[in-house]
């Protein structure tokens, strides 16, 4: 499975950071690298801020606890770092992580209930999920198992039926085909080794 390239802290310079402005503490805007949905907001620390880029796991302040406080330290579901931003008035940080479990201590996915998120990039999620676990039972483990060809195949078999669809057939039959058309070629970015995000940056590349 291919992953995001390495975070590029190193020209991070944490003590030019506004620090002074909410004494000593950072705003800490946490969003899936994926779905790109906002996740939480915390607050960071100088500590704080190192800890999370020495160790690759989202650490805040805790106002209340008065300490250093890994997310998901007792439930598990810790934030695992994939990139950090400064705002232009460098008093706010932008974390990009991916969660390994629900971020809200209630069990939800986000602490803001409806926060929007990008649906291709759930389903990437999941699907990069399937491919590790294969659980019995999936349509998506079946794939996986039935190889690159079998996959190659289906997903020239949606395109034919999209680009059919699109021909002879109502809006709701084109979405549907073109909703099965994403989804296997999803699995078969997957099964090369590759994401969603690769082909982002691919269309990124090509826009400048």
């Amino acid at each position: 499975m291919n992953e995001n390239p390495p975070i590029e802290t190193s020209a991070l310079d944490i003590e030019s950071l506004a620090w002074e402005k909410q004494s000593g503490l950072l705003p800490a805007i946490v969003q899936d690298a994926d779905s790109r949905r906002v996740l939480m907001l915390g607050y960071m620390s100088r500590e704080a801020l190192a800890t999370t880029i020495e160790s690759g796991q989202v650490t805040f302040y805790s106002r209340s606890k008065q300490r250093l406080w890994t997310k998901g330290e007792s439930s598990g579901h810790v934030l695992t770092l994939v990139g950090l931003e400064v705002d232009c008035d460098n008093d706010t940080l932008l974390v990009q992580a991916r969660p390994q479990g629900p971020t809200c201590h209630l069990g939800t996915v986000s602490c803001f209930p409806n926060a929007p998120g990008d649906v291709l990039g759930d389903l990437d999620a999941l699907i990069a999920k399937r491919a590790i676990d294969l659980p019995a039972g999936s349509y998506t483990t079946k794939l996986f198992e039935s190889g690159i060809k079998r996959i190659a195949q289906k997903v020239g078999e949606e395109g034919l039926e999209t680009a059919l669809a699109a021909v002879v057939e109502d809006d709701d039959a084109l979405l549907g085909e073109a909703a099965d058309l994403l989804y296997h070629l999803i699995v078969l970015l997957r099964a090369r080794g590759l994401d969603l995000d690769a082909v982002k940056r691919t269309l990124a590349k090509r826009r400048s």
